[in-house]
Formats: C-alpha cells, sequence, structure tokens
C-alpha cells in the first residue's frame, strides 16, 4: 500500500470524526412517516429521456438542465422538454457500464460569464472535466468554447465518481471515485498523489480555465497533488452542499457490506484535508487491515446500512425549498437496487427524523437527485423519467 499523505491525516485528526467499532449492529431502517405528517409525492416533470442522471439550474434560472448519462445536456423550460439539446457530446464519450456524461455545475457567476461544467469518460474510458460558454442563443452552449481543465486516468470501467459541484466558497468540487475493480486494488484511496479516490478542489476563473486554490491543504506538499481536499473515498457518486449552512454530504458507494454517507460541516472545515476511511474502512467496519482500523484520524459515517437494505447508495440534497415548509434541513437519498427514498435531519452532528417515504415510489431505479435554483428536488429513474418531490394530499 502506498503510504498516506501525512499533512491530510494530521487535519483529518482534527477533523469532525468518531469510532465506530468494526462490528457494531446498525440501527433498525427508518421507519415510514408518523401520522400527521405532511405526505410527499412524485409530480412527472419530463419523461423519454435517455438514463437522465443529473438536474441542475443556473442562479435565478428556471430552466431545469438535465444530463443524459449518453452525453446530452437537455432543457425542460416553460414546462417543456425542448427538443434541441443544450449540449451534445455524445460524440466524445465512453458510456458503457459506469461510463457516459455523469455531471454537470453552472459557475456561480453564470449569469455574467456564461461558464458550464461537465464532467464525462472520455472514448478512452478516462475522466474529463471540461469547461464550456453558452453561445448567444441562451438555450444552446457553444461547442468550440471547449476547454480541458482536467484529465484523469481510469485504469477499470467503474468507480468514476462524476459530481462536479460549486460550494459556497465558490470553488468547483470534483468526486473521483478509487479508479474501479474491486477492494481498491492500486491502493489509491489512502494515496494523495493520486487524484483517484479522493475530492478535489479547484477555482474556475472567468475564461473557463482554473487554478489550484492556495488553501487547499495539500498545497506545497511534495508527497501529494494540490488538487486534493480530502482522501479515503471509493466511488462518491453524488455529494451536495446544504445551500443554507455550507455543510457538505457525501454519499459514497460500498464494497460488498455497507452503504454509507458522511456529513462535514462548514464550521470544521467542510472535509478540508479529511480521511473518509476506504479501503482501510468500509462505512465503520474495518476493511482492511485490523491494526489500521483505529477510528484516529477517521471521518466516521453519520448514516449506513447494510446490503440486506440496499446495494448502491445514491445521494441527494438537503432541502431548502419553499413548496414544503416542514422539510426544510432533511437531507434525501435512495439506494438503486431498492429505490426507496429515504431521508434525515443533522441534529448535534447525528441523524435524527430517519423516514423512510411511502409516497416516492418512482417506476424505474432511482438514478439521481437534482435540486433547481428555488431549492426543489427532483428524482430520476432508469426509464428516463424526471420527477418531481412535491406535497401530496
Amino acid at each position: 500500500m502506498r503510504p498516506t499523505l501525512s499533512l491530510l491525516a494530521v487535519l483529518a485528526a482534527c477533523a469532525s470524526s468518531g469510532q465506530a467499532p468494526p462490528d457494531t449492529p446498525l440501527p433498525p431502517p427508518p421507519q415510514p412517516p408518523p401520522e400527521g405528517t405532511v405526505k410527499l409525492t412524485l409530480q412527472p416533470v419530463a419523461s423519454g429521456l435517455g438514463m437522465p442522471l443529473y438536474l441542475t439550474a443556473p442562479a435565478g434560472d428556471s430552466r431545469l438542465f438535465i444530463a443524459e448519462k449518453g452525453g446530452r445536456v437537455r432543457i425542460v423550460k416553460g414546462g417543456l422538454l425542448l427538443p434541441q439539446p443544450f449540449l451534445d457530446l455524445s460524440n466524445k464519450l465512453s458510456v458503457g457500464g459506469e461510463q457516459g456524461l455523469l455531471g454537470i455545475a453552472f459557475h456561480p457567476r453564470y449569469a455574467s460569464n456564461g461558464i458550464l461544467l461537465v464532467d464525462y469518460t472520455d472514448l478512452g474510458g478516462n475522466t474529463r472535466i471540461v469547461s464550456y460558454r453558452v453561445s448567444a442563443d441562451p438555450d444552446r452552449a457553444d461547442p468550440a468554447s471547449e476547454r480541458t481543465l482536467l484529465a484523469v486516468d481510469q485504469p477499470f470501467g467503474n468507480h468514476n465518481g462524476g459530481q462536479v459541484a460549486f460550494g459556497p466558497d465558490g470553488m468547483l468540487y470534483i468526486g473521483m471515485g478509487d479508479g474501479g475493480s474491486g477492494g481498491d486494488p492500486r491502493s489509491t484511496g489512502q494515496d494523495a498523489r493520486d487524484l483517484l479516490g479522493a475530492l478535489l478542489r479547484i477555482e474556475v476563473l472567468d475564461d473557463g480555465s482554473h487554478r489550484v486554490p492556495i488553501d487547499n491543504p495539500s498545497v506545497g506538499q511534495s508527497d501529494a497533488r494540490p488538487e486534493v481536499w480530502s482522501i479515503g473515498l471509493r466511488n462518491p457518486w453524488r455529494f451536495a452542499f446544504d445551500r443554507a449552512n455550507g455543510d457538505l454530504y457525501i454519499a459514497d458507494v460500498g464494497q460488498g457490506e455497507r452503504e454509507e454517507i458522511n456529513v462535514v460541516t462548514a464550521a470544521t472545515g467542510t472535509g478540508r484535508g479529511a480521511n473518509f476511511g476506504w479501503a482501510i474502512y468500509e462505512g465503520s467496519r474495518c476493511f482492511g487491515s485490523a491494526s489500521k482500523c483505529t477510528g484516529q484520524g477517521f471521518v466516521m459515517p453519520t448514516i449506513e446500512y447494510t446490503h440486506a437494505e440496499g446495494c448502491s447508495v445514491t445521494g441527494g440534497f438537503v432541502y431548502r425549498g419553499s413548496a414544503i415548509p416542514s422539510l426544510r434541513g432533511s437531507y434525501f437519498y435512495s439506494d438503486y437496487c431498492s429505490s426507496w427514498i429515504r431521508s434525515f435531519r443533522l441534529t448535534d452532528g447525528t441523524a435524527a427524523d430517519r423516514t423512510q417515504w411511502t409516497g416516492l415510489t418512482p417506476t424505474g431505479q432511482v438514478l439521481s437527485f437534482g435540486e433547481d435554483a428555488a431549492g426543489e428536488l427532483y428524482v430520476m429513474s432508469s426509464d428516463g423519467h424526471v420527477w418531481r418531490i412535491a406535497a401530496g394530499e
């Protein structure tokens, strides 16, 4: 195994963390909402999409932008799915298995600079983080404005991560899986010299280029890549910032036993220098050498569940919309195999109000969640539907 970055280990020891004994029984699954709780339903927004993997919108924009796995970014405008894609990258992608167009994000200053970021696997199966600029037509990006910010080799076809999101600090965060196969064969999860198995952080400039923020914990370290923000991730398919307080929720897909959601608060540095444990831990369960499972210096999950309840966690968002006031502060998530939709609230560092919503049952497998400019939440399913989470009757 390659050595762990010493600076990150020191910083992680100061981060919000705690140890759960490896084989501690987990709490029972969340229950249906209590009597009198608001009922929820899924309202159809769009259909006929090709594996919709993400949904987002620029700040203050009423449109919805949806990433299809095959490479197109589609727009829902005025309640209608526009036939012409905003951006079509289908000739640039490999789309087998877990590959494809995996994430999109709009620059916080999109209204003035028109910059969009995408995360996709190229024809060689490698990750590319690319910026584009909107054209004179607000419903079309300019394909000629392409600018590659990062290119990361992928040794295998799975565990590509794929999330790109701007944090409250205006920086772009990038979720990278451990490179694939199983069991982290290249030991990337604990190696900050490798961009795999990590959360990365860069600054995207108004011309579409980028630079490394000087306050990244690995800047100036000879045994680390400066883009690395935190390590110890297996496949952070989806992560999200709470738009109200900046807390970061990372849903990391497990190996063969446990799925996990980690929460690092803005008050403790939003994961700066954190080590989430893979492949020493899978959730709070010791995965690697028992002598390394000390719990010290590792961020332990806020939520975890076994494969008796699912097989692949799908992270969502903390609800901060206005349509359902009683849900504000609730984090929603799902599982690809089970497709239940659950939520919890972070209270004093622990998961409270754990609920499994009986009224939220999509017609296909849950692929991802989305959030519009107003903070309302959406669900995307494998049968090509996009749904809005709404109050039921």
